[in-house]
């Protein structure tokens, strides 16, 4: 497993540093576009080639590491390679041409689709047309959560980091560190995503991208799945577990997409539109600088992850009402990021970075 973690890091930092040495324009779209953009310079968005490299890899490594096991004949894994396939070339389509919105939205909902019809799905109610559009909107949900939050430095590469994080513990925890192609395939993503923050923490050589953001979106997405909405089904079926320990591990995400989307609201304006209006944002307009954001999200994300592993490890051991103590903690970390928009609006503060 350590070799995958290790193989992880080195193929992110080679492919990564490539890139940066082939190219300085490839990947950059909506160039010193500096409205929308947080940073005033242009880099190449090309990291997610490096996360989709990391995840081929892995996959055939595996295929050729494994004793006559065939993971291109489970239904649940080609499942997943197509959606990521198809979440990383959108992504890539997106990045390069600007495609329009109702077609990156359905190629989301194609993603989603697509991981139902394979086995993959967040049993909350076993009525499968329900389950199915829950698992989709779930599915679009987080692409477009973490899409909205890569607005600054190292702050989605961070959060996916503690998120991964916490799906490898809660998948040792239910299946006792077994060697799987799935934490082999999280563990060597970690890897991937140290590579990357090498070169994307403040100051920045490289964004992620749409092509990253989509692709690690669904693939956080669909681990979330298997290792957090469907943890209930464990011990009494209480699937209400499943959603305190998505909201927890997902913290970061969830709490500044839902401050954007009612401050948009609250303005008039569209909640898919791009601005400096992110939690992340506001930080920097009271006074804190990109580096000291990325470490409150670091503290953020690293709570979410030991938060959520606890309450699997609570939820295995039949301790079920006791998660309900964990529902305070997003809405504690929501309220002091939203607050924070009232507070610091963006047209009082000169930004400097």
């Amino acid at each position: 497993m350590i070799a995958f973690l290790i193989a992880g890091i080195i193929i992110s930092l080679v492919t990564n540093g490539l890139l940066l040495s082939f190219s300085q324009t490839l990947g950059i779209r909506n160039k010193n576009d500096v409205v929308i953009r947080w940073s005033n310079q242009s880099k190449p968005s090309l990291g997610g080639v490096s996360f989709f490299m990391v995840f081929i890899f892995t996959a055939l490594g595996y295929s050729i590491v494994s004793d006559g096991e065939n993971i291109f004949r489970d239904i649940e894994f080609a499942g997943f390679l197509v959606a990521s396939s198809l979440a990383f070339l959108m992504g890539l389509a997106d990045d390069a041409y600007d495609t329009k919105p109702l077609l990156k939205l359905f190629a989301q909902v194609l993603c989603g689709v697509t991981l139902v019809i394979t086995g993959t799905i967040a049993d909350m109610t076993h009525i499968f047309w329900i389950d199915a559009a829950l698992t989709v909107v779930w599915v679009i949900v987080v692409m477009n959560s973490l899409n909205m939050l890569d607005n600054m430095d190292g702050i989605t590469g961070t959060t996916v980091f503690f998120i991964i994080l916490g799906a490898m513990f809660a998948n040792g925890i239910v299946n006792g560190f077994q060697y799987d192609i799935w934490g082999v395939m999280l563990i060597a993503m970690l890897g991937g995503m140290i590579g990357f923050l090498k070169y994307n923490i403040h100051p920045s050589k490289i964004f992620m991208g749409d092509a990253g953001s989509q692709f690690i979106g669904l693939f956080v997405a669909f681990f979330a799945v298997k290792y957090f909405w469907n943890i209930g089904h464990l011990t009494q079926n209480h699937s209400w577990t499943g959603i305190i320990t998505c909201l927890t591990a997902f913290t970061p995400a969830a709490a500044d997409t839902l401050t954007v989307v009612i401050n948009r609201i609250k303005r008039g304006q569209s909640p898919m539109v791009g601005g400096k209006d992110h939690t992340t944002h506001h930080m920097v307009y009271s006074g804190k600088n990109d580096r000291q954001v990325w470490l409150v999200f670091t503290a953020i994300g690293f709570v979410s992850a030991f938060l959520s592993v606890l309450i699997i490890i609570l939820v295995i051991n039949n301790y079920t009402l006791a998660t309900l103590a964990f529902i305070p903690y997003f809405w504690l970390v929501f309220f002091y990021l939203y607050r924070n928009t009232i507070k610091f609006p963006e047209a009082t503060v000169i930004q400097e970075h």
